[in-house]
């Protein structure tokens, strides 16, 4: 037998390894009725229980360190038919508060037919004696309950959906999932985005009755938006989206052209025909619209309010600056700082190394000097933090500034209630994407100084937009770039790599084998996947430590384009959590297993907890009979309980993206072929920005060719810099 095949397997579960309820991703433990072995499969299964018959289909996977196992991709049960297997199956908890003396009572009285009456007639049940109407729909209730993610599963199943989705419908619908999948399936592509319309889209495909093409022409066109707005951009032009409908989905043009009628009348797309300069029109998510529009609005407005103030002086400017910070600020640097307060909106932008921070602090300084109340802001948690540490002023998170509302997932800062404040400096500003930008926009008081400084060739933000290159090019916000580099960073081979990038240049790099003369900078050509893999290991366990005198865990950080392959997130995790924390304790949650001592990331923005969506820690106690663990977050200790570890993953290895806004002392990036789909410029350039004291590029030069020449990415689709400037 090959891994490739696929085989089906019956048994009986013996243990259950590992369950959880949000997914339904399980590990368990099965005795094979065919010759009795005992092996594992893991998989998709719904509320399994010890003692339950089952068969599964899949196909035999070796791992490293756990051996053979059976991933299968389907399962169902198999209901028992003889009175002792009635019995087995009912005693082993499957139904809350049935317990053995009334199962004995059921069965006595229905014997084979036990089953049969729970499921069809359980009102009969009530014949049993000290079974009332309350305890008869009780187990009736638990009986649906159980098998109404199984039923789901079978109908995705029947229907060619990937039963993966079973949890997120049983999360939206519960029991009435089948029900709303036959009867209203296209309410799912509206209920769940992204996801939702594939769903619906293959359950009527493989149904019977005759499709409603206006309902799945207008299901098919907000997919394709989900998935607009999943690629960066703000809208799609009609023609474009006629097109797509017909090649991708086979739905007519006049088919397509009667639902975007019908969505614009209710109010969910609007098509923006002001701004077709003799093209097609673009087509917007309302709410998109609706935010660029914002934020193209109150910036004019902000700026057509004159200043009443005289500016300051320089030597007032120059003097506050020496005398709070002890800087002498260059040419450029005082010239900017002199110009930049005569104006409401302004952008300061700049690679690595060429001022940034420093006019941060000298703003700050010198607005406070001047009696104005300066508030400091940054799109996450950790590029807030480190704008705090470099000014010894309190930063916060945008989110946090606007009084992000987690119960109704509202700001409470708008114009009706705006900031306190008379200078808002934002840093990190290319990570700003529309929607986060209109919200920012509406609370910035009207005559207040908004200041957004960040790296315009860095990646663009996760959400739609580009706004921070947007309103450079608009050509109606003044901008301030800096190019030059100081001195002191004129000696970092990493900050003159940076710039090289940026213009497309390959960098300057030293010889690897130079022990003598240390840089902050190297390339180790290396083609094989397995051998960059093995080379990643040793400078994280060896070399880097014993040269650079570095934690491997704390200080190293492998920064790689994408999740899977060898040279992937999720492998090199694995590779490095046996490399260098193998011996801990250890908890297996959520399929992945971690260890105390881990590098660990929080995924998403938990307010409650004040963790937010990329902070790094370190794992540092798991408590089994607690079932929860400790995180310690730069000094804070933050507990989980196993059912919130899906919002931890190791992070030895992590995306670029999730890299931004972050530096750490020493980072490694695999460059290979295989990330073709993700060799970027703007990519490179921001791995190698993040590091401090040391960059190392683990790959080939045809790689780092392809990713010098791919400046594609920039190019999203947006009209903000329009709507400031008609004439572009």
């Amino acid at each position: 037998m090959t891994a490739a095949q696929t085989i089906a397997l019956s048994g009986r579960i013996e243990r259950i390894t590992y369950h959880n309820r949000d997914n339904h991703f399980t590990i368990a433990r099965l005795r094979t009725d065919e010759n009795h072995h005992l092996i594992t499969i893991k998989g998709t299964m719904p509320e399994p229980k010890v003692g339950e018959s089952i068969e599964v289909r899949g196909r035999w996977e070796a791992h490293a360190r756990y051996g053979q196992q059976l991933c299968f991709s389907t399962f169902k049960p198999i209901l028992p038919a003889t009175v002792d297997g009635i019995r087995n199956y009912l005693a082993s908890g499957l139904i809350k508060g049935v317990g053995p003396k009334l199962v004995e009572r059921i069965i006595g009285h229905f014997k084979a037919d036990t089953l049969t009456v729970i499921e069809s007639a359980p009102e009969r049940l009530c014949e049993v004696a000290g079974i009332g109407k309350k305890t008869a729909a009780r187990i009736a209730d638990a009986w649906q309950a159980h098998h109404a993610a199984r039923q789901l599963m079978r109908f995705l199943e029947e229907n060619g959906v990937d039963v993966a989705h079973t949890a997120r419908l049983l999360r939206e619908y519960g029991n009435d999932a089948v029900d709303i999948l036959c009867n209203d399936p296209y309410r799912v592509a509206e209920d769940i985005p992204r996801i939702g319309f594939m769903i619906a889209d293959a359950i009527v495909r493989n149904a019977d009755t005759p499709v409603d093409e206006a309902d799945r022409a207008k299901a098919c066109m907000l997919h394709l938006f989900d998935r607009a707005v999943d690629q960066g951009h703000a809208y799609i032009d009609r023609e474009m989206l006629f097109d797509t409908c017909l090649k991708t989905f086979d739905v007519a043009p006049e088919t397509a052209a009667a639902a975007l009628s019908d969505l614009v009348a209710g109010d969910d797309l609007v098509v923006a025909t002001e701004m077709a300069h003799g093209g097609p029109p673009p087509v917007f998510l309302r709410l998109l619209d609706q935010a660029e529009a914002m934020i193209a609005r109150r910036i004019t407005a902000m700026q057509s309010i004159p200043r009443t103030e005289a500016p300051p002086d320089s030597r007032l400017i120059t003097d506050e600056v020496l005398k709070t910070l002890a800087i002498t600020l260059s040419d450029r640097q005082e010239e900017i700082l002199t110009r930049i307060l005569a104006h409401r909106v302004s952008v300061i932008t700049g690679g690595p190394g060429t001022g940034k921070t420093t006019l941060i602090r000298s703003i700050t300084a010198v607005m406070e000097r001047l009696g104005h109340r300066v508030m400091l802001a940054a799109p996450t948690g950790r590029a807030a933090r480190r704008l705090s540490e470099v000014t010894g002023r309190p930063a916060a998170t945008l989110h946090k500034t606007l009084g992000y509302n987690l119960a109704d997932g509202c700001f409470e800062r708008t114009e009706d209630d705006p900031l306190t404040a008379d200078v808002v400096i934002v840093d990190e500003a290319s990570m700003i994407d529309t929607l986060l930008m209109a919200h920012l926009i509406r609370a910035v008081p009207m005559t207040a100084s908004l200041i957004l400084v960040g790296d315009v060739f860095q990646l663009p933000s996760v959400g739609p937009g580009t706004v921070l290159a947007d309103l450079i090019r608009s050509e109606q916000i003044v901008t301030f770039e800096l190019t030059d580099i100081f001195r002191q960073a004129e000696q970092s081979p990493i900050v003159v790599n940076a710039h090289r990038i940026r213009r497309g240049k390959p960098p300057v790099v030293a010889p690897p084998d130079d022990a003598e003369h240390l840089s902050d900078f190297y390339f180790i050509e290396q083609a094989a996947p397995e051998k960059a893999v093995q080379t990643v290991v040793d400078l994280c366990r060896q070399e880097i430590p014993e040269h650079f005198r570095m934690d491997p865990i704390r200080d190293i950080q492998i920064l790689t384009p994408m999740h899977r392959g060898l040279v992937g997130t999720l492998n090199l995790n694995r590779v490095l959590q046996l490399a260098l924390n193998p011996d801990s304790d250890q908890v297996a949650v959520m399929g992945n297993r971690f260890h105390v001592g881990d590098k660990v990331m929080h995924l998403r923005n938990n307010y409650r907890k004040e963790v937010f969506n990329g902070d790094i820690g370190i794992l540092r106690s798991i408590d089994p009979e607690k079932t929860r663990v400790e995180v310690d977050y730069d000094g804070r200790i933050v507990p989980y309980d196993f059912v919130e570890m899906d919002e931890l993953t190791l992070a030895y290895a992590i995306s670029v993206h999730k890299s931004q806004g972050s530096e750490y002392p020493a980072v490694v990036i695999p460059l290979l072929t295989q990330h073709y789909i993700m060799l970027q410029r703007n990519l490179l350039y921001t791995a190698l920005t993040r590091g401090k004291q040391l960059v190392v590029i683990v790959g080939t030069t045809k790689a780092l060719r392809v990713a010098l020449g791919n400046d594609r990415p920039r190019q999203r689709r947006s009209m903000l810099a329009r709507r400031l400037n008609p004439q572009l």
